[in-house]
């Protein structure tokens, strides 16, 4: 093999790993914006939960002061 073929090759290398290392970063942002997605959609359940709980609280209150007698709700 001479030198100019062991260029040729180590050209045709190069291009591929340029290649490879651009998918895999396109596929690196795109997990990061799917990422990104599924944490806005968890901060958003976690505010849901907290209201629910709180109503639930609220419910129980209300449910304790009818049992015991205390309409002064």
């Amino acid at each position: 093999m001479n030198i100019d073929e062991r260029l040729e090759r180590l050209a045709e290398r190069h291009e591929a790993l340029t290649q490879t290392v651009e998918h895999i970063a396109l596929q690196g942002e795109e997990q990061n914006k799917r990422l990104d997605k599924v944490l806005a959609a968890l901060d958003k359940d976690a505010e849901n939960i907290r209201s629910l709980a709180r109503i639930a609280e609220i419910h129980e209150h209300r449910i304790s002061q009818l049992e015991s007698g205390d309409n002064s709700v």
